[in-house]
């Protein structure tokens, strides 16, 4: 390798906000840093504010930009900075986010104090009004294997949903054959919560070291939008089911149930803002759909065995297999009920 780090920029049509982000990680204090941009056939002027930039700044001898001819998706666009990272370690970030310059010293020096193969940072949320939202990680470190998924699948949103803000072994991803799914929306959730369960040693740090700004249009705020494709909402169920078939492979792991239970929420909580947002959806969305975007990774004789969070997988594998009105219903009544807690 040439470096200890490659940061990774997939870019599509990002002309207003990817200065921003190639400008803090050219700022970085670490010195051996790759920035590796990979431009997924943008149609606007993304290129030439990058060629800009790299003309007004002297630190470009490390900069890489790769450009597609015709757009291939986020998916296949991540896993080319993958295949082509020059780093020991690797660390995405998205085109219209920023990190602080400290980000990769900071995240490096913890790697090397702890032999570790996967280091989070926490980061600022920052909302379309402006409002920041901080998300902290106790500082932990996991060194033995399987302790980071049980810590990742405790609760729902253990972890960041996103692929960014942290470093990984470039080799861990490379041996394990690790990359994105052919999708288009949520593919960096599903990344996430697969690639825990092969990390043996990972530290959490609750320093900010990343900046994530929420766009107007984005999927994460498809709820707030007046008008909504089917297409889009069943592409998000279709990365979700991608975890469901995997689901197989950890039955025999003790963060099985767990990990059940963040996949069912995860499927709730889409099911809860398609009902809410149902009239905007177009084509329409019946009952029977909803009902099967809360099928349930685990068999009912599975889950009358399990030890953690059985009575609430049970809850969510009765509402999947009631009639479709009913678990519509009953998704409806408990998104009410949890709104007023």
């Amino acid at each position: 390798m040439r470096y200890d780090v490659t940061i990774g920029i997939p870019v599509y049509n990002s002309e207003a906000y990817i200065r921003r982000a190639m400008e803090s990680a050219m700022a970085q204090t670490y010195c051996s840093v790759e920035l590796l941009i990979v431009d997924d056939g943008s149609i606007d002027d993304s290129l030439c504010v990058i060629e800009s930039i790299l003309k007004e700044n002297e630190r470009t001898e490390n900069v890489r930009v790769i450009s597609h001819r015709n757009n291939m998706g986020v998916s296949a666009t991540r896993n080319e900075i993958i295949n082509k990272a020059e780093g020991e370690y690797l660390f995405f970030m998205d085109s219209d986010d920023e990190i602080a310059n400290f980000t990769i010293s900071l995240l490096m020096d913890n790697a090397r104090r702890y032999d570790a193969e996967m280091v989070f940072g926490s980061y600022e949320k920052i909302e379309i009004d402006g409002q920041r939202k901080v998300y902290k990680y106790p500082s932990v470190q996991f060194l033995e294997r399987e302790q980071l998924a049980r810590f990742a699948y405790r609760k729902y949103a253990g972890i960041q949903a996103s692929a960014c803000n942290y470093l990984i072994k470039t080799s861990l991803l490379r041996d394990n054959n690790l990359r994105f799914i052919d999708v288009n929306f949520w593919e960096d959730f599903v990344f996430t919560f697969e690639l825990v369960t092969f990390v043996s040693r990972s530290v959490l740090l609750p320093d900010i070291t990343y900046s994530y700004y929420c766009r107007e249009g984005s999927l994460s705020h498809y709820q707030k939008r007046l008008n909504i494709s089917k297409a889009e909402v069943l592409n998000n169920v279709r990365a979700i089911d991608h975890l469901k078939d995997s689901s197989c492979v950890y039955k025999d792991k003790d963060y099985f149930p767990n990990r059940c239970l963040a996949i069912v929420l995860t499927d709730f909580y889409i099911s809860c803002n398609v009902i809410k947002k149902r009239k905007n959806i177009v084509p329409a969305i019946s009952n029977k759909e909803i009902r099967s975007f809360m099928r349930h990774p685990a068999l009912l004789s599975q889950i009358v065995h399990f030890k953690q969070s059985r009575f609430k997988n049970l809850i969510f594998f009765v509402v999947s297999a009631s009639p479709p009105f009913v678990c519509v219903f009953f998704i409806w009544l408990l998104g009410k009920i949890k709104s007023l807690i």
